[in-house]
């Protein structure tokens, strides 16, 4: 594997105080691939675009198998914040349109309400208990300068969505359960809902394989090949032939896999969860909202209280995968966490991990055929978006696998072929600048 992190990024380090675990009573036992195996189509990755893709092509009656180098659900698909929102692009709306003019980039916005959709219609149709939550989502600004960036979005996703939006001035926080010196404003996108991020995953994989689809843990992809009209991928016990490929590993993607060298960036996603508040310590806060929320910053926090009265705590930033790194960057969450909640300062934490969302040097996601390469299919880079749409992705994968036309939003912008990011596989060089800066930016 060439992977651009330090290897405990990629190991059970970063995900062994995970809180989602917890919840989770039973663990489907996922067999190993062992021996030589053929599928019509193979997918390497059980995240939420491989589940996706292989329960959509099962479900069309194709033959299907899927391998993942832990389990599914193990990475970043089983250890988020669980926001399933709109989302997938690090473009705001008039850069969309510059780059790709206003038609397509209605279409993309059609794609991410359609996506949030999918998700709610998995989880229904498919009888995955979630811990479904939240009325959409809210942005809170983090300092006066930014509130018109909330009556901004009002109008966007007015225009867009055609959805109303509710403002609300510093004033009125702390009476909708957000009290918080902290925040200036907020503004409430009724779009999207909260989740338990494990429960859905391992929901999708148990619905996969019931309808056909043959699922693999502990089998990492060595080696894949293309062979005369095939391709084989080589597991440490066996190797699977498939006459497609599908490639679903996201912030997890190594530089050796095909078409994929120097096209995407992992970052770090850091979440710390507490101990459960007690009736009282919600009092003292007055935050007794369970709206899924994020700050207003560019190295946004993102936060919501669970079902069980915890509260969960993310923020981005750190740039090397090491325990050392995972503890300072704990430190720092928790000391912005004691800012914007200071009645909770003496409340325990008891969970703390971190998982690799994925960035393109385009700012936009990739679903769709990899340029040049055979028969293969690949869809990752949502920008830190991807419980709707990664689960959208796997999708419109299952569709173009099978030769057939997408039957939901496809804009011409997702199958734009990724750019290559300088430096190789030095690239995570630039985020010791690029994060700073926004740091600097974002300010208090």
């Amino acid at each position: 594997m060439s992977r651009i992190y330090e290897p405990f990024g990629y190991g059970e380090g970063p995900v062994a105080r995970s809180y989602w675990p917890s919840t989770v009573s039973e663990r489907h036992a996922w067999p190993r691939l062992d021996g030589a195996m053929r599928a019509d189509i193979a997918i390497v990755g059980g995240g939420y675009t491989g589940l996706s893709a292989a329960l959509h092509l099962a479900e069309a009656g194709a033959d299907v198998a899927l391998i993942d180098a832990n389990a599914p659900g193990w990475g970043a698909s089983g250890r988020n914040g669980g926001f399933c929102c709109l989302g997938g692009t690090a473009l705001d709306a008039d850069g969309l349109a510059r780059r790709y003019g206003a038609e397509d980039t209605q279409c993309f916005f059609d794609a991410e309400r359609a996506a949030i959709d999918l998700v709610a219609d998995l989880l229904d149709r498919l009888g995955i208990e979630a811990d479904t939550g939240s009325r959409g989502e809210t942005m809170l600004a983090h300092r006066a300068e930014a509130i018109p960036q909330l009556e901004a979005t009002a109008r966007h996703m007015r225009h867009v969505h055609g959805v109303t939006c509710e403002i609300l001035s510093r004033a009125e926080l702390a009476a909708a359960g957000m009290a918080s010196g902290a925040f200036h404003g907020a503004v409430t996108t009724p779009v999207g809902f909260s989740l338990n991020p494990l429960k859905y995953a391992l929901g999708l994989a148990q619905a996969a394989a019931d309808v056909g689809a043959r699922v693999f843990a502990a089998s990492p992809a060595e080696t894949i090949r293309r062979s005369g009209d095939v391709w084989k991928i080589a597991t440490p016990a066996g190797e699977l032939t498939a006459r497609r490929l599908i490639l679903a590993t996201n912030g997890y993607s190594s530089d050796d896999l095909p078409g994929l060298a120097a096209r995407y960036l992992p970052l770090q996603s850091n979440i710390l969860v507490t101990r459960p508040l007690t009736t009282a310590e919600i009092a003292a806060q007055g935050w007794t909202t369970g709206q899924m929320c994020y700050d207003s910053r560019t190295l946004l926090h993102y936060f919501r209280l669970l079902p069980d009265r915890r509260m969960l705590f993310g923020m981005r930033g750190a740039i090397r995968a090491t325990p050392e790194a995972l503890a300072a960057i704990g430190a720092r969450a928790r000391a912005d966490f004691d800012r914007l909640f200071p009645a909770w300062a003496t409340v325990e934490t008891t969970h703390l991990w971190s998982g690799f969302v994925a960035l393109a040097r385009n700012r936009t996601p990739f679903v769709g055929p990899l340029p040049g390469v055979e028969a293969a299919f690949a869809g990752l880079c949502y920008h830190g978006n991807g419980v709707a749409m990664g689960s959208y992705a796997g999708a419109l994968l299952a569709r173009l696998a099978l030769g057939r036309p997408p039957e939901l939003p496809y804009p011409k912008l997702m199958a734009k072929p990724l750019a290559r990011f300088p430096f190789g596989r030095h690239r995570r060089t630039l985020l010791r600048a690029i994060l700073p800066l926004h740091a600097m930016m974002d300010g208090a």
